[in-house]
């Protein structure tokens, strides 16, 4: 069976990408697939690399330039080719899509809706899942709905902010205290976030959060905790052991996720009993309340009084080697290659079901 590995990417979270793409070769089960590396570029074109039957020695090697024939570096720095491809090219019978697109056009469900498209069986949630796990204001309704604690809030668009930046802040200021925080509506891996503690600074978060969407979430700040569960399955959902962050900065931003090596991650979080079982308990209602299929990581905050506010579930994980959510499950007892090859069954079994349903006369 064909693996279809989809990375890269025209996100801020490309390189990311790159890295989640090279844990997983280095952990999949080679005698049973052959994987077909496919690197979507930054200017969007999708390149498709030679057919691999072992991992590639370097994440640098899975950058692939056009060429005119496949072939991978045998070295650091050298230079990979693949052949330019149009991204319907890559239907096939006997393969499953395993898409590790982070961020907008990865994990918002626009890949998702075409292999939707190509009626290929690929890892992770569906159209609807990813779209709404991805929007960080849509997200928080939905929560509301299933009667998740979150803490509150205050959308922006870039049309009111433009019109009437004094109603904004007299809304931000009126409903929520300083520090703030200010997010980008469709992001991850903290890009775009900032913390404000007066108003100079929330209006350049603002700023800075609109320079990667026209919607973005001020959210009130709390002294708390960072807690994470892992989420997976279809229907039957099972979730992880919790895992904390242990943060040298004020919030856990992009370069403290990616470049700095004294991050901490205490897995199994100390918590008591009673506590996990409700976090977990949430991450189940957050999953389904969203439609979640395959993974996702919820994320929580947890305060010196053990009061739990959800804060946002990632509906494509990061899967490097440093990442929360792999981690976590080899916690829980299920190893990184093990958990790579049951994304895969689910996403053959959820397959499997759609296709029973779409000749139903």
């Amino acid at each position: 069976m064909k693996i279809y590995l989809i990375y890269g990417g025209k996100s801020a979270e490309h390189d990311i990408s790159i890295l989640t793409a090279h844990s997983i070769i280095k952990a999949i089960y080679f005698n049973y697939y052959e994987v077909v590396p496919v690197y979507i570029t930054k200017a969007g074109a999708w390149i498709q690399g030679q057919s691999l039957s072992e991992p590639v020695a370097f994440s640098e090697n899975l950058y692939l330039e056009p060429g005119s024939e496949k072939r991978f570096a045998d070295s650091q720095d050298g230079k990979s080719y693949g052949e330019l491809i149009s991204p319907a090219d890559i239907q096939s019978e006997d393969a499953v899509i395993f898409p590790v697109l982070h961020g907008p056009n990865g994990e918002d469900g626009t890949v998702q809706g075409l292999f939707e498209v190509l009626n290929m069986p690929y890892v992770g949630c569906g159209v609807l899942a990813s779209a709404s796990g991805m929007d960080k204001i849509v997200s928080k309704h939905l929560f509301q709905q299933a009667g998740l604690p979150q803490v509150p809030y205050v959308a922006v668009t870039r049309n009111d902010w433009k019109n009437d930046r004094e109603k904004i802040f007299i809304q931000c200021e009126g409903s929520l205290i300083y520090p703030m925080y200010v997010k980008p509506a469709n992001m991850g891996s903290s890009v775009g976030i900032s913390k404000a503690t007066n108003l100079e600074e929330l209006t350049a978060a603002i700023e800075t959060a609109f320079r990667y969407d026209r919607r973005v979430v001020v959210e009130q700040g709390i002294e708390a905790r960072e807690i994470e569960i892992a989420v997976l399955g279809n229907d039957d959902v099972h979730t992880s052991v919790p895992g904390e962050i242990v943060k040298t900065k004020d919030f856990y931003d992009y370069e403290e996720k990616y470049g700095n090596e004294e991050v901490l991650l205490q897995i199994p979080a100390e918590l008591p009993e009673e506590i996990t079982a409700k976090l977990q308990n949430y991450a189940t209602i957050a999953f389904r309340a969203l439609d979640g299929s395959g993974l996702s990581r919820c994320d929580f905050f947890v305060t010196k009084n053990n009061e739990i506010y959800i804060n946002e579930v990632n509906t494509l994980p990061g899967f490097t080697s440093r990442s929360m959510y792999p981690l976590l499950w080899e916690e829980t007892g299920l190893k990184y290659s093990d958990l790579v090859e049951e994304l895969i069954q689910l996403a053959l079994k959820r397959h499997e079901e759609k296709v029973s349903y779409q000749f139903v006369e």
